[in-house]
């Protein structure tokens, strides 16, 4: 169903009719890109954007040129916050998706410093790692998916706070304490073994 716009008189430029949410520059500067050549999917988004804003609904508009409702939403979404002119940044295609070189990328970022990869700051935020790995790997994803990934793996962006960092050093020097209870005689054995291993 490509071309539909070309071959249906719904919307033309001759065509007076009341816009939805595109300014008349932004439904001038669509109608140009259609004549152009475009791929497919790039016509696609244009035309989605362009019978949003005559009135068609996001399911008149899947029917119409074959799309998904997913797609359609997007598009239609873009078009209502007035960033129609943003039709051609998204890149064609399925993502690529999160392999295992990327999740190993990421825990080797988390467990270092930003300064150590050349940034001014001291603590990661999922933005700025998701910003490195698509310049690095070129997989783009959200910061959400970022710690997603990174709860996954028992890891976060936010710093320890003083106190988690003293239960991880104990933790680490084999030291584990456990619900002590308040009777005087489970106290008294605690710090009797205690006194024991420092001798």
């Amino acid at each position: 169903m490509s071309h539909y716009l070309h071959q249906n008189t719904t919307i033309d430029n001759s065509e007076i009719h009341e816009s939805k949410f595109l300014t008349p520059f932004q439904r001038k500067a669509l109608l140009k890109h259609l004549q152009t050549k475009l791929q497919p999917e790039y016509r696609r988004r244009i035309e989605i954007m362009l019978l949003a804003d005559t009135g068609k609904s996001q399911t008149q508009i899947c029917e119409i040129l074959g799309c998904s409702q997913e797609m359609a939403r997007y598009w239609i979404g873009l078009a209502e916050a007035g960033l129609a002119h943003k039709w051609h940044e998204r890149p064609i295609g399925r993502p690529k998706i999160v392999n295992a070189q990327y999740i190993e990328r990421l825990k080797e970022l988390v467990s270092n410093s930003p300064r150590d990869y050349g940034y001014a700051f001291t603590y990661w935020t999922a933005q700025w790692l998701s910003k490195h790995l698509a310049n690095e790997l070129g997989i783009t994803i959200s910061d959400r998916h970022i710690n997603r990934l990174l709860k996954q793996m028992g890891l976060s962006t936010k710093p320890k706070t003083s106190a988690q960092r003293k239960i991880d050093e104990n933790q680490d020097a084999g030291i584990t304490i456990s619900d002590l209870h308040s009777n005087s005689e489970t106290s008294f054995r605690w710090s009797l073994n205690l006194m024991q291993t420092n001798n």
